[in-house]
């Protein structure tokens, strides 16, 4: 079998599976013994395991907050109208040549109908007119696919300028020319910019029994192909009567030279321009301070970043204009002032108009699946801690660093890129991309050592694998083997032999190349040019595969780099998106540091993501959804300082939040007197209840706020633990009290109910202790835990009426929430939702008696004992922020990197 045949015998599958909705296990095996007729070579298993990955894949709706003013819905009334044909060519292309499921062409479409339809009508809408909008995704998750459908919606309704701004480096800017090429124009900008007869179609262009409308581009996926004004003066005759896209990097040079050619166009500056900034995070957003004279007036003629100042004065420059960011880390936009405007540039790039949240399909592997943060969820077993690089790769290196022998744990990620490798040739997926990223540092002379480094330890994997291993005391198959069984077997979604493995081992071993990134097309352009041979490469590199660069076939990672801001570490994660038929073979391999960070974070972007799905609810706008970023507890790590334009005052918010520690100190000492602190504080209680004391809770009810805040003055918790900083929560405690909020307390001593651990016993109360398995970030002054509170443990203070009413509200949420992954309605009550419907002057505090479990080099286990605390807060209408002061200094020496 060859993977042409399985693919052909998957075209004929999915369309005898076209129109069926929804798609059952008979009609998956229908299809596949009808294509089987017709390709007896390919495996029936593996042609159903393909089928049901694609059918099988499950979208939720988008969310949207939206701002109307001077908005006229017009797309239904003239949707009828409306030739899609550059839409229904795309469509067909991602059903037949991309293969994406029946569901996520059906959701794509419904989301970019709903972006389209949020812009302005470009034919029939009269006068100026100026929209702002962002999308937002998740890392890998498909943006491009997302903004490539709405370019050709946007060219069937009638935009005739489109500019995409497309990341500051080459790599970038002609892998999504490429996309471009392949989606929208139909045709190789390389051989020639506007489509000729006799010249090369590619993508939608090849497709057969379609009507192929014609569009032009002034940019070419080249690595010189960017914006050139002697180029583009060919086309200025063109304005107006077809679609003419442009794709540029965000570069000063190229925007100035881009700008003075738009004013010289008299006829295209009455144009309807719709302009798509992808990584709308990056380089877009203006870093420098925004004067205010005394009055809080913005001064008008005030500087600004040359970026910022280029993209602003560009749509300022058209009477009709469409703007929309597209990002997978939004703060930085969010953090934009929503009332910033100037003579010279135009109004600022703040998402006034709306907001989307795109959903993630059901098959996405995104940083929530890695890292396991959602309630009850495991981490995937893809994330290998590495401990032993400091000395090869020390934090704060030079420029002229040389690295000596490689570490043992990146010569263990090579040998698993081998095997990945192996793995996916045996089977069946010969053609296919095979990628490895390694990023290390982000000096470009240290980058080439790195890969000399890997080079020689490539070929001598290779010749050991070819010729064997004559004088070596451990053959190097049997080291693969030993590695094969130990780290792969116990993982892996469907059996394969080790025998199958090794036959293919020096053919996919062969294939591989080392590559360094370094920003030019040339690193694009291979996947491309090998897309019906496979690619297989360790690509080292730094900045440039941080933003945007798609690195095909993504099976290992080895990832060093430093940095604690969220959109950093969410866009260095290259590994993060789809990988069918195979996840099982992936791997991270990582310091603790970063696995401890990527969780903190991840939990915190899940959390702001839940709040915009609420908000949206409610019929809130992106005005309020930027207030609540800059005050969710974990604001501090959202996005660099610079972008923040905040200064030094922070100001949170916990409303309809929950703060729980889950990082300890290992300090005995530190550790009795915490736990002496709750024993006093329990002794003081008011007098129980018999009902209050359950199976493996103790309840304290009509507990006074006065109480709650002396536990948090004599508590000390761990410096790392930042979303659980006592002089804060009491602070905002007291604010709340001067509402009326927040004054009756509920406090719970969780308990283990089945005493498997022991017990002990705290103010006269007998509990036992629960157990919690520390993440393997924790380091020696540390413990480090995944989550601290059970998905029940908040809804013990709640009335069965209350609980019922969190049980409808979460179902509600469900159903209209854009971050569901799965069919099954919930019957539990969210944490949102338990919040949501609590009184406003109650709130609850949960104390827990933990042993943290870790395995000790000889395996070991290590226990210390701790006592942790959480507080659920009930939302509040009322809530103001509570602010604080964070110098310089905190920021250099907390966001090392950023």
């Amino acid at each position: 079998m060859t993977t042409t045949e399985l693919r052909q015998a998957l075209d004929i599958a999915r369309v005898l599976l076209r129109d069926r909705d929804p798609v059952t296990s008979e009609d998956l095996a229908g299809a596949v013994e009808r294509a089987a007729v017709l390709y007896p070579g390919v495996s029936r298993q593996q042609l159903l395991d393909e089928l049901e990955r694609g059918f099988n894949v499950w979208v939720g709706p988008g969310t949207n907050i939206e701002n109307n003013e001077d908005h006229i819905p017009w797309l239904e009334a003239r949707r009828a109208e409306i030739r899609w044909d550059f839409w229904r060519r795309y469509e067909l292309y991602l059903e037949q040549e991309v293969g994406l499921p029946p569901s996520v062409i059906s959701n794509l479409d419904r989301l970019t109908d709903d972006v389209l339809g949020r812009l302005e009508d470009p034919a029939e809408r009269p006068g100026p007119w100026d929209r702002r909008g962002m999308v937002v995704g998740h890392v890998q998750s498909g943006k491009t696919s997302n903004y490539t459908a709405l370019i050709c919606k946007a060219a069937d309704a009638g935009y005739k300028l489109i500019i995409v701004l497309a990341g500051r480096h080459n790599s970038l800017r002609s892998q999504t020319q490429l996309r471009i090429d392949e989606g929208f124009l139909g045709y190789d900008t390389q051989v020639n910019r506007a489509l000729r007869e006799g010249h090369k179609r590619i993508g939608v262009g090849a497709l057969r029994g379609v009507v192929h409308p014609h569009a032009d581009s002034l940019t070419t996926s080249a690595d010189n192909g960017d914006f050139l004004t002697r180029e583009a003066a060919r086309f200025a005759g063109h304005l107006g009567r077809i679609p003419i896209v442009l794709v540029v990097k965000k570069v000063k040079s190229i925007l100035e030279s881009l700008n003075r050619w738009c004013a010289a166009q008299e006829a295209g500056r009455n144009l309807p321009l719709l302009v798509i900034d992808d990584e709308a995070d990056d380089a877009s957003i203006n870093t420098r301070a925004v004067p205010l004279d005394e009055d809080g007036r913005v001064d008008p003629d005030h500087d600004v970043t040359a970026i910022n100042g280029a993209i602003r004065k560009l749509l300022h420059s058209f009477d009709q204009s469409a703007y929309v960011a597209y990002t997978a880390t939004p703060f930085a936009n969010i953090f934009i002032h929503s009332g910033v405007s100037s003579e010279r540039h135009g109004e600022d790039l703040f998402p006034r108009s709306f907001i989307t949240n795109l959903p993630a399909p059901s098959n996405y592997v995104g940083p929530a699946r890695v890292f396991g943060v959602n309630d009850g969820a495991e981490p995937l077993n893809m994330v290998r801690p590495a401990n032993d690089w400091r000395e090869w790769m020390p934090d704060q290196h030079k420029k002229d660093h040389r690295p000596g022998d490689l570490p043992a744990s990146l010569q263990e990620a090579v040998r698993t890129f081998v095997l990945s490798c192996a793995a996916r040739y045996a089977r069946g997926q010969t053609t296919v991309h095979n990628s490895m990223l390694v990023h290390v540092t982000r000096f470009t002379a240290v980058q080439n050592r790195v890969a000399e480094q890997l080079q020689d330890e490539l070929d001598f994997l290779v010749r050991r694998i070819r010729r064997g291993d004559e004088h070596a005391q451990q053959s190097v198959r049997d080291e693969l083997q030993a590695l094969w069984v130990r780290d792969f077997v116990p993982g892996l979604e469907q059996p394969l032999s080790w025998e199958a493995v090794q036959a293919a081992l020096l053919p996919a071993a062969d294939k591989i190349r080392v590559k360094t990134i370094n920003g030019t097309a040339a690193d694009t352009l291979e996947y491309y040019e090998k897309r019906n041979v496979g690619v297989s490469v360790i690509a080292v590199g730094g900045d440039k595969l941080s933003r945007g660069l798609t690195l095909e076939g993504l099976s290992v990672s080895y990832y060093l780099r430093a940095s604690r801001m969220y959109d950093t570490l969410m866009q260095m994660g290259r590994w993060f998106g789809y990988r069918p038929g195979y996840l099982d073979l992936c791997r991270l391999y990582t310091t603790p540091d970063l696995i401890d960070w990527y969780t903190h974070v991840t939990f915190a972007n899940e959390e702001l993501r839940r709040d915009f799905d609420e908000m949206a609810a409610r019929g809130m706008t992106p005005q309020d959804y930027g207030l609540r970023v800059r005050t969710h507890p974990a604001g501090l790590t959202v996005t660099a300082v610079n972008k923040m334009r905040s200064g030094t005052k922070m100001h949170v918010s916990f409303a309809g939040t929950i703060s729980e520690t889950v990082v300890f100190h290992r300090d005995a000492a530190r550790n009795a007197r915490n736990r002496q602190a709750m024993e006093r504080f329990l002794q003081g209680l008011p007098a129980r209840r018999p009902e209050d004391t359950l199976r493996n809770r103790v309840l304290w009810r009509h507990v006074p706020a006065a109480e709650i805040l002396t536990l948090l003055g004599s508590l000390t918790v761990h410096e790392d633990s930042r979303r659980v900083r006592p002089e804060l929560l009491g602070r905002y405690i007291e604010q709340r009290q001067q509402d009326g909020e927040l004054t009756d307390w509920t406090v719970a001593l969780v308990s283990n109910s089945t005493r498997e651990e022991g017990t002990l016993t705290l103010a006269g109360q007998e509990v036992g202790w629960l157990k919690r398995t520390a993440m393997e970030s924790s380091g020696p002054g540390r413990i480090s835990l995944r989550r601290l509170v059970s998905p029940t443990d908040e809804q013990i203070d709640l009335s069965e009426e209350q609980l019922e009413e969190a049980r409808e509200l979460t179902r509600t949420n469900w159903q209209q929430s854009s971050t569901r992954t799965t069919r099954s309605e919930p019957s539990a009550p969210s944490g949102e939702a338990i919040r949501s419907v609590r009184k406003k002057r109650n709130g609850l505090l949960l104390l827990y008696p933990i042993k943290t479990y870790e395995e000790g080099p000889d395996g070991t286990a290590n226990i210390t004992e701790v006592m942790g605390f959480a507080i659920s807060f009930p939302d509040s209408r009322l809530a103001q922020t509570v602010e604080y002061v964070v110098n310089n200094v905190y920021w250099e020496t907390e966001f090392v990197g950023a």
